[in-house]
């Protein structure tokens, strides 16, 4: 039986919570925890969150063991995007496109 948390509307791009997410996938809970922990990237905040979130909903509401789980599929889809503008020479302006994710980690017993 797989348990899923989510997270929506994060202000990570898509593209780059995957650099995470791609990292912890297949690994068992406690080693995604200690990958997403120690890794460089605004997204590994937001993903280990997510995935505690999902570790919390499979003990306390399936009753599954910590020990025996892991990461059986994770992904970060396209969320709104924000759209702001930036001042530029001569009067013009350019755009600049802030960009959110859903990101959802699916765990399992083994």
């Amino acid at each position: 039986m797989e348990v899923k948390a989510t997270a929506k509307t994060v202000r990570v791009p898509a593209r780059k919570a995957r650099l995470v997410l791609d990292l912890i996938r297949g690994k068992d809970v406690n080693e995604a925890k200690a990958i997403c922990q120690f890794t460089p990237n605004n997204a590994s905040a937001v993903t280990l969150k997510v995935l505690k979130s999902a570790i919390a909903n499979a003990k306390h509401n399936n009753g599954m063991d910590e020990s025996k789980l892991y990461v059986k599929a994770c992904y970060a889809n396209e969320g709104m995007t924000i759209k702001r503008f930036m001042p530029r020479a001569k009067g013009s302006a350019s755009s600049i496109m802030k960009r959110t994710s859903h990101i959802t980690v699916v765990v399992e017993e083994r």
